[in-house]
């Protein structure tokens, strides 16, 4: 079943919303990977991003964009291929503020690394993913 916004404010409401479920997942494991394991800030983020990057799929299919008429797996392919390059992004950011304002707080990188991806992120799932092949 699903729920897919119908308006482009709903879909942009949807969208936002579905950031910030990816956001807190991504911020949890960044926060359970440096607390509770020898990663240190850098390994551990891209593993966060991973899993936020999934999760985001699924919600923004569902409930964002709809599913469009390719298969789920090609749909996944063009959703990671979208996802690695705004998460290349975001993380070469994040990097950036850690090595250039030392002692700069991992979590508000992230947040600063998500906030400027968002937009291209939106652009890109939107028209290379989830549009329609006609």
């Amino acid at each position: 079943m699903q729920l897919v916004a119908k308006s482009k404010a709903g879909k942009i409401f949807a969208f936002a919303v579905a950031g910030g479920s990816g956001f807190v997942i991504d911020i949890g494991v960044l926060f359970l990977l440096l607390h509770l394991t020898p990663l240190g800030p850098i390994i551990a983020r891209i593993v966060s991003i991973l899993c936020a990057m999934i999760s985001n799929f699924f919600i923004n299919r569902t409930f964002t964009f709809g599913q469009s008429e390719r298969s789920l797996r090609e749909e996944f392919i063009r959703y990671a291929s979208v996802g690695a390059i705004g998460a290349l992004l975001n993380y070469l950011i994040y990097v950036a503020l850690l090595f250039l304002i030392p002692g700069f707080s991992p979590f508000l990188a992230t947040f600063i690394g998500v906030i400027i991806v968002a937009i291209f992120s939106y652009f890109g799932y939107s028209r290379f993913v989830f549009n329609r092949k006609n």
